[in-house]
């Protein structure tokens, strides 16, 4: 079985736990490579709506090993909650779920500064942090000055937790800030530890094991392309390299292990946040979108942006993951629009261009060059074939593709686990 990684295409929330849940069928394990709790995954199952926020999607199908890799940043506290929650309702994790112990922590002192520093941006600078500390914990790693989960045994960890939230707290006074109580937070992280340590270990060594066995492994990833620290629409972006790269950074598996990556893509675009977003729709269209295709956020519940597909996105995204097939999901959002559109270039100072621009300003400056498209304005809920797709829905899909480069292997017209089909199938 082949070794996947599967990443979404565009901003994020495209859908990835719902499609890490069907090909787990599959599959062996799964591994979170890169973000934090700033990112959700759903998963229906039945009547049952399941929202992750740092466990893998793949814990949801039984007996499946479930990996949070050393490129992801976890707050121990939280981490802690959702393992309860998953508790409560009948899910069993032990012996199949690992935590990397080179992974790093986020603290309350990174959430305090997050929410601090995006409070005190001038208009124009705010990225649209969660306020979940994930960009603040990953300046600690990159200055080395964080914590790992490995930290947790360290006999001297309450000093040295103490000693570094002596520290941000002179910065939190700076940015006007209130200080955080290092105590009270010690004593959380005391708790939390004595959970979480059983799952602590060498997930390197776990997975390169499982590779020798023979073992299949899926790479999920977190948000989506446009938010890489390094490719994406920077400095709106995450704080973590989202992109198919990030999987081998952040699990220790090697580029040779790979066999094929999946880029997941909505049948439209949306977005998170601030930032340029050429095809953004501020009509009626837009509201539409997001209100049939229940745009909020599944973490923080704040809506979603709307617009049209965005062909010079996912052709980018296409051509930095290297997709060597195509998910794509919330099709029957598009059902009820009699027309659509695709934008295929982009408008730069009286000029076309075919490619995504590399700053900020310029793509903010770009105006969408779109075709248009029949709609098909009928239910597509119920197909479990690409052939029980209506024949303008097809002919859409097909166009997408060819716009992105890359086949559509999957297709989901719905939130269930039961509306997801193979498109040769």
């Amino acid at each position: 079985m082949a070794n996947v990684v599967l990443l979404g295409a565009q901003w994020g929330d495209e859908g990835k736990g719902k499609i890490v849940d069907y090909l787990m069928e599959g599959m062996d394990a799964v591994v979170r490579y890169q973000g934090g709790n700033n990112a959700g995954h759903t998963v229906e199952i039945g009547d049952e709506r399941y929202v992750l926020h740092l466990v893998p999607s793949g814990i949801l199908r039984p007996g499946k090993v479930c990996v949070i890799g050393n490129g992801v940043v976890i707050n121990p506290l939280t981490l802690c909650e959702e393992l309860d929650g998953i508790a409560k309702r009948g899910i069993d994790i032990q012996d199949r779920f690992f935590i990397s112990d080179r992974a790093h922590m986020v603290f309350p002192y990174h959430i305090a500064l997050d929410s601090g520093l995006e409070a005190a941006g001038r208009p124009g600078e705010k990225i649209g942090t969660t306020k979940r500390g994930i960009g603040p914990a990953y300046a600690d790693k990159a200055s080395r000055r964080n914590l790992r989960m490995g930290d947790l045994n360290r006999t001297d960890f309450a000093q040295v937790f103490a000693d570094r939230t002596a520290e941000k707290n002179l910065l939190l006074a700076a940015i006007g800030a209130p200080p955080v109580q290092a105590d009270e937070a010690i004593a959380e992280l005391a708790r939390a530890a004595e959970t979480l340590r059983p799952f602590i270990t060498d997930t390197v060594s776990l997975l390169h094991g499982m590779l020798r066995d023979g073992k299949s492994l899926l790479f999920e990833g977190a948000q989506g392309a446009m938010l890489d620290i390094d490719f994406g629409t920077y400095p709106f972006v995450t704080s973590s390299n989202t992109t198919a790269g990030g999987a081998c950074t952040g699990s220790g598996v090697p580029p040779r292990h790979i066999d094929r990556t999946l880029g997941i893509i909505k049948a439209y675009t949306t977005r998170v946040g601030e930032g340029a977003f050429p095809t953004e729709l501020k009509d009626d269209i837009g509201k539409h979108l997001a209100a049939r295709g229940n745009e909020f956020g599944s973490t923080t519940g704040r809506p979603r942006r709307c617009g049209w597909f965005d062909a010079v996105v996912a052709r980018y995204s296409a051509m930095i993951n290297g997709f060597d097939g195509l998910a794509v999901t919330k099709l029957d959002v598009l059902d009820e629009l009699e027309t659509l559109k695709i934008a295929v270039a982009y408008e730069l100072n009286g000029r076309r261009i075919n490619a995504l621009p590399g700053t900020i300003a310029d793509l903010s400056a770009c105006r969408p060059i779109y075709e248009e498209w029949p709609g098909w304005q009928t239910s597509t809920e119920g197909a479990t074939t690409f052939s029980d797709l209506p024949e303008n829905a097809r002919r859409y899909l097909a166009r997408l593709a060819e716009l992105t480069g890359a086949p559509i292997e999957i297709m989901s017209v719905g939130p269930r686990r039961a509306s997801t089909f193979l498109v040769s199938a």
